[in-house]
């Protein structure tokens, strides 16, 4: 297995297998995934007929990143926030501004 050091890692390599987000069994229907194991680290896909919002927190789940991809382009734009809301809003407005 190679070994890669990752920008901000501090030169620690990565070691070990690779792990997968979840949804929560309980969930009607899930929307929601998280990472195995910490809950508080979340995923969500939403779109509308032009534009896919991939919303990801923070591994704590106190901000967010969230990323907006224009679907027919692949154009793409990306914002963090505090706020889920924010980051959406502001990766939409940016990645429209620029169409």
């Amino acid at each position: 297995m190679a070994h890669t050091s990752l920008p901000g890692s501090g030169g620690t390599r990565r070691r070990g297998r690779w792990s997968s987000f979840v949804a929560d069994p309980l969930a009607e229907p899930p929307r929601i995934l998280h990472e195995a194991g910490n809950p508080a680290h979340r995923l969500r896909v939403e779109h509308d007929n032009q534009t896919l919002l991939i919303h990801l927190s923070d591994e704590d789940g106190g901000g967010w990143t969230v990323f907006a991809v224009h679907r027919g382009s692949r154009r793409w734009a990306v914002a963090q926030a505090p706020r889920q809301i924010e980051a959406a809003e502001r990766a939409y407005a940016d990645l429209h501004r620029l169409g």
